[in-house]
């Protein structure tokens, strides 16, 4: 079955079958103004503040990456790297992490996935790693060393937006899309892209009574078999075999006809070829403009045409696509209208609920539990436990999301995990998230406390948990006091436990939220 994955990647790869996928298609941006928290931002239609982050600290390096860093060799050696890339390695790590300490957390985090990812590929199976100049030649030399450098297939240059000026130079309006097989046999289904409209008016010239362009191409005598009594055409999907006697003039087809200096003249009508086949540059697949109808918020967003040749290309009906960053779906739509099965994944579960409500949508009419499936999504307590035991910051990232609210930067949170924005007369305000998985103390409160006194436009703070508030806590709470608003009243430190929101409805309480919309037909996704 088709399936949708919440949660980091790594684990998901990792358990799953090796040799099991056909393609994969994979945009994790480096160093792109396009940061992956302007989605929130983008996605409420509201101006929520630049203090919201989602993923900008993915690509610091923390303990946890210089960790991974030091093991990288090993790592490498475990998966088959030859000797010469490894040592390659050592010196790129030790030199990166002096000069460039992201680009060496982005590219650790790449290879991590990447070796994982070669092993998912069946042998006939292709990769396609799309990325902006800023890293595509640093990613080209890990993937030269991880799928090998026989196995690069070609560099594509896909302009993704029209011509701009920047005064630091020249405008940069393309991004690079590696393209890798698993080995030397894979599945390659050629392409082919609209002929250019000067080429078409020049050739095509001729038309129908009812309007067909076509062109007169001169096919020479070689045609002529049987002492010229016989010629074979071999048509896009029919063969003509025409009598000397009817070689004179147009056949019954209304296609060929013999003139008297010798040879074979064809007519070719527009409306039957296929176009030019593609080549490495690809110019005839627009971006996504900001008033088309499934712009969906993502800055990132890629417009399906292209994700489909991609899967048309590299694959057949039937076959498996995966994409481990599947944002706002457009590989999974695209692998869906071409009759290909496929598996998502995304650390976001605004992203995972969006392609589940487009799925469901009129535009595709999708079952969830029929069509495809959902997992990594707590629904009940016990399962929102067993993603605390398995990713303590996962979980945290999941509770903020789930409330509504937007995570903040995993690092310098200085103790708010989320932020719940709600509208009153005086303009936006902000509720404060705090989110504890672990034993529940009275000092947690008076910690959360102090922030909501710091913080100047934080009017409440939601205390959000997987145990039960001690008394002594509720006790500490109830000294901050209450959130007046009308006529209403509001306790200014609220408590909310997995249990309450999943098994028991309840939610955290506020004048009015910010949530995410989508420009489908769904409107206010349920999160």
């Amino acid at each position: 079955m088709n399936r949708l994955h919440y949660g980091d990647n790594l684990p998901l790869m990792q358990g799953m079958p090796l040799d099991s996928v056909d393609l994969v298609y994979l945009d994790s941006p480096f160093k792109s103004d396009k940061n992956y928290n302007l989605i929130y931002r983008n996605m409420t239609g509201r101006p929520v503040p630049d203090q919201t982050y989602a993923f900008c600290d993915t690509w610091q390096m923390d303990a946890e990456k210089e960790e991974i860093a030091n093991h990288m060799p090993a790592l490498m050696d475990k998966y088959g790297i030859a000797n010469y890339y490894v040592e390659f390695w050592r010196l790129w790590i030790k030199a990166l992490s002096h000069t460039q300490p992201h680009l060496l957390a982005y590219l650790i985090y790449m290879v991590q996935r990447l070796l994982v990812m070669k092993g998912l590929l069946r042998p006939t199976g292709s990769i396609y790693l799309q990325c902006d100049p800023t890293a595509s030649h640093y990613i080209k030399v890990m993937m030269d060393g991880i799928f090998g450098h026989e196995n690069f297939r070609n560099e594509i240059v896909w302009k993704r937006t029209s011509a701009h000026s920047d005064a630091r130079g020249m405008g940069s309006v393309h991004d690079c899309i590696l393209y890798y097989t698993r080995g030397d046999k894979f599945t390659f289904n050629t392409q082919f892209a609209p002929y250019d409209p000067e080429y078409v008016k020049r050739r095509y010239r001729h038309r129908d009574l009812d309007g067909r362009r076509w062109m007169d191409d001169n096919l020479g005598s070689g045609g002529l078999k049987g002492g010229g009594y016989e010629y074979e055409y071999k048509g896009v999907n029919s063969i003509w075999r025409v009598p000397r006697s009817k070689m004179e003039k147009l056949d019954a087809d209304n296609r060929l006809h013999f003139t008297n200096r010798g040879g074979i003249r064809i007519k070719r009508y527009l409306d039957e070829m296929r176009g030019v086949p593609v080549s490495d540059v690809w110019t005839d697949i627009s971006p996504i403009n900001s008033q088309a109808k499934d712009r969906l918020g993502y800055p990132t967003q890629k417009p399906i045409p292209l994700l489909r040749r991609i899967i048309e290309q590299s694959s057949n009906p039937d076959d498996v696509v995966f994409d481990p960053f599947c944002g706002c779906g457009t590989t999974i739509y695209a692998a869906h209208e071409t009759g290909r099965h496929w598996i998502g994944c995304d650390v976001a579960i605004l992203a995972v609920r969006l392609i589940r409500d487009v799925l469901v949508s009129d535009r595709y009419q999708r079952i969830d539990g029929k069509h495809f499936e959902v997992d990594g999504v707590p629904v009940s307590a016990e399962q929102a436990q067993d993603l605390f035991s398995r990713d303590p910051f996962q979980f945290e990232h999941w509770f903020v999301e789930r409330v509504g609210g937007f995570p903040t930067q995993k690092t310098r949170d200085q103790g708010i995990d989320g932020r719940l924005y709600f509208e009153t007369a005086q303009g936006l305000k902000v509720m404060v998230l705090s989110v504890k998985g672990g034993k529940l103390r009275p000092s947690d409160v008076r910690d959360l406390r102090g922030v909501l006194e710091r913080e100047f436009d934080a009017e409440m703070a939601g205390f959000l948990s997987l145990r039960e508030p001690t008394p002594a806590m509720l006790k500490e709470a109830a000294k901050a006091g209450q959130y007046k608003h009308g006529n209403d009243a509001y306790d200014r430190i609220q408590f909310l436990t997995a249990w309450d929101m999943l098994e028991g409805g309840k939610e955290l309480r506020t004048p009015s939220r910010i949530e995410a919309k989508v420009s489908t037909r769904q409107g206010v996704l349920d999160l």
